[in-house]
């Protein structure tokens, strides 16, 4: 995807109107364009402006009623009359499209646990899941607070099987998150995270992977592993626990 196609599917993609493989391209373009990142940003920003700071009026009680008294006989016309059934038809259907737009999108929730299915598969297959390799929890902090605008907490709990192996910064969502690698034996585990409110936990299972989420302390929590379920949520206790 070129950056002026980018560009072209920015509005489509702030809405989740792409298709899975166009999305992916369109995060790994804003994860390469600053600017491109920023033009994202902003234009999420002013849709949540829009959705929160819109005034709504409701119609006077009245109004009815003087509308239809408005109406005089002579202009009742059969003409007239006849249209009303197809309009209400016609107004109908439009009502019931827009519903289904609607109901159909996907909630952000389910784009966001989307996103970071997408970010995982990247990084897989990109054999780049790790940028600061370290199981010192000292060194992967400070590198992930130099390149995100948050903090993230970080800890090892290789004493309880999971093993800190490193991190990376990442970006999913339209926003950017700390990806802490674990491992478990041989099999990995990633945990992403990102600042958001309070949650419940939650459980996922998807194209063979387990997934879990929570929030709390103002992070969300995302954690993706093929290891069986118990044990991702083992480490999920431990990552609600700290």
């Amino acid at each position: 995807m070129t950056r002026e196609e980018a560009i072209k599917l920015l509005h489509a993609y702030a809405d989740g109107e792409l298709d899975p493989a166009a999305s992916l391209e369109m995060e790994a373009r804003l994860a390469a364009d600053p600017a491109l990142r920023s033009a994202h940003e902003r234009l999420r920003g002013l849709s949540r402006a829009i959705r929160q700071g819109t005034d709504y009026h409701p119609a006077p009680p009245g109004l009815r009623e003087r509308l239809a008294g408005s109406m005089t006989a002579s202009k009742r016309t059969e003409k007239s009359r006849a249209w009303l059934p197809i309009a209400a038809i016609g107004a109908a259907a439009l009502l019931i499209l827009a519903l289904a737009a609607v109901l159909l999108r996907p909630a952000d929730d389910e784009r966001l646990l989307n996103d970071v299915l997408a970010s995982h598969a990247r990084a897989t297959l990109g054999q780049r899941m790790i940028d600061v390799a370290s199981s010192d929890q000292h060194t992967v902090k400070p590198w992930l607070s130099a390149r995100l605008p948050f903090s993230p907490p970080v800890a090892d709990y290789a004493a309880q099987g999971y093993e800190l192996a490193g991190a990376r910064a990442d970006y999913a969502g339209g926003r950017p998150l700390a990806v802490l690698v674990y491992r478990r034996r041989k099999h990995t585990l990633e945990v992403f995270v990102a600042p958001g409110a309070d949650a419940a936990p939650r459980a996922y299972s998807r194209d063979g992977l387990n997934m879990a989420s929570f929030a709390q302390g103002g992070m969300q929590y995302w954690l993706v592993s093929d290891i069986s379920r118990e044990e991702l949520d083992g480490l999920a206790r431990l990552l609600r626990g700290a």
